[in-house]
């Protein structure tokens, strides 16, 4: 079969179009993103009519998803780590619901925090939830895991994790393909009111989940990407979980780990193997790249006396992505890590774009509150969040997508008059709607900047959902049309900025402001795309 070179994102998106994916949703989250984008760029997909645009939020990817699975057809759903708090509602209840077409939720961990508010790990949503995992240790197997993640949704009529990171999502290797499946034809669910949780019916679906969970465990315990690797030195035995097992090799060049090891790739944990393992030694190395979820359930149900090391007890560091060096200090062999930095390289820290309207925007918002006590700017994630940085220092707030207006509303609720949000277009229409309808139902003096740059800028500048309808979502929210402000930043409308920031700030009741110009690298690759076009027509 065809053998490509491909990131962990993109063997993902690959085995699912070639393990008959009908459709794939998602909302852009580094590290997941270049899922969905494989898919979207892919003209098998286009040819064979695979849903593959971006949702608005991760809720309505799930819900979404899961609808496509009631009609009996593959779907996944993409997102990162802080995506799956999004999703939690429809993700949880899915594993009651249950599948009916193949459906496979993928969640990007971030450990180390690369482009992300926390080190959330999944694993700890799919085992609340007690849905089957699955965790690559390289691009082939999370290849193959699509395929089998696949077969087992549909199997038990269960929703399948797949849990990554973003070493995983953004390096590269080698995956040889399968061969193509077909889409599966439309078939509703056998049992009709499988998806209908009233508590009578809810009752009976988790009493079916619960009945469930000793085959998951038994699919785990023969599952090929579980394995137990004996060793002859059995003063340790080392569990290691997905990417992790590389950097294991990466400390042993031979490939020959003299201690036993028991490698996961696939949850519920493969207890006989466990149990195996832990006979066998006098202490036991667990290693993952994430929170220490299994070294958690050793310690829980194999009980007192038994030698657990990982992250809890500090052999491993409790925070922060995992690397071979790392891991050699916890098997005390030697730390290759190299030299120290020299002190003249020094890190240079992330900053708006030559050119960006935000500039404009923070410029334009500082001066119209200069006179006016400092800490009252709430601002959410995007791009626009660089504006807690030098030399801008003008917002007070990064919490989660939306927070911005629902926090300025919080703050004005508590006599902090007035309170500002900022706020991008694509957030906005992802969770912001939602706290600008608190806001105007109580009527909060709160002033909201939507700053609109035309695309969803800080993942890559995919299509934002906002895109021409601020104004009308604001007016259908309820906010005075005479209100809703828009004006172009740039410098030459600097003072008339001013103008109108002080004027809505003075105003008693809910304002919008939506500083619209298009992003800066948006234009610069739409150009581009254009030059190309109009030279291959050409040639």
């Amino acid at each position: 079969m065809q053998k490509l070179l491909l990131l962990g994102d993109e063997a993902i998106a690959q085995g699912a179009l070639d393990a008959g994916l009908s459709g794939i949703y998602a909302y852009p989250g580094t590290p997941s993103t270049e899922i969905t984008e494989f898919v979207q760029k892919s003209k098998y997909a286009s040819e064979q009519g695979i849903h593959s645009q971006w949702s608005s939020n991760e809720k309505t990817a799930m819900e979404t998803a899961l609808g496509m699975s009631y009609a009996g057809k593959r779907a996944m759903v993409c997102m990162k780590h802080v995506g799956l708090n999004v999703a939690a509602d429809p993700f949880v209840n899915s594993a009651i619901t249950g599948a009916n077409g193949g459906l496979i939720v993928v969640s990007a961990d971030d450990p180390s925090m690369h482009s992300s508010q926390n080190e959330q790990d999944s694993r700890f949503f799919g085992k609340f939830a007690l849905m089957p995992i699955l965790e690559p240790s390289n691009q082939q197997e999370a290849y193959d895991m699509v395929h089998y993640g696949f077969d087992l949704s549909e199997k038990y009529l269960i929703p399948v994790l797949m849990r990554i990171t973003t070493r995983m999502a953004h390096s590269r290797a080698g995956v040889v393909r399968r061969e193509v499946r077909k889409q599966n034809e439309a078939h509703l669910p056998s049992d009709l009111r499988q998806f209908v949780l009233l508590p009578a019916i809810a009752r009976r679906r988790y009493k079916h989940l619960l009945s469930n969970y000793p085959h998951f465990v038994a699919e785990s315990e023969k599952s090929p990407f579980n394995q137990y690797i004996d060793g002859h030195d059995k003063s340790r035995g080392i569990i290691v979980c997905g990417l992790a097992y590389n950097y294991l090799m990466e400390n042993y060049p031979d490939r020959e780990v003299p201690h036993p090891v028991v490698r996961i790739g696939q949850y519920p944990l493969p207890k006989n193997m466990i149990e195996k393992l832990v006979d066998a030694c006098d202490e036991i190395l667990v290693v993952e790249d994430g929170y220490p979820m299994v070294e958690e359930l050793l310690k829980g149900y194999l009980g007192v006396g038994l030698t657990v090391k990982g992250r809890l007890d500090g052999t491993i560091p409790r925070d922060g992505e995992l690397n071979p060096n790392i891991l050699a200090a916890a098997l005390g062999l030697e730390d290759t890590f190299g030299l120290p930095i020299p002190s003249l390289v020094v890190g240079r820290p992330p900053m708006l774009c030559s050119g960006c309207p935000h500039i404009d925007s923070y410029g334009a918002l500082n001066e119209a509150l200069s006179m006016l006590a400092k800490g009252r700017v709430f601002s959410d994630i995007g791009c626009y969040t660089l504006g807690a940085l030098h030399p801008y220092e003008a917002i007070n707030s990064c919490v989660d997508m939306g927070a911005s207006i629902t926090m300025a509303k919080g703050a004005a609720d508590a006599g902090m008059i007035p309170a500002v949000a900022v706020i991008g277009d694509s957030t906005f229409t992802h969770s912001g709607m939602t706290g600008l309808l608190d806001a105007v139902v109580e009527n909060s003096p709160i002033t909201v900047l939507i700053l609109d740059n035309a695309t969803t800028a800080m993942t890559g500048g995919q299509d934002s959902a906002a895109m021409g309808r601020i104004e009308d979502i604001c007016k259908g929210l309820g906010v005075e049309e005479d209100h809703i402000r828009v004006v172009r930043p740039l410098k030459k409308n600097h003072d008339e900025f001013v103008r109108i920031l002080e004027e809505e700030l003075a105003y008693q009741g809910v304002s919008v402001i939506i500083p619209r110009r298009e992003c800066i690298v948006a234009i610069d690759k739409r150009m581009r795309d254009k030059f190309k076009n109009k030279k291959t027509a050409t040639t």
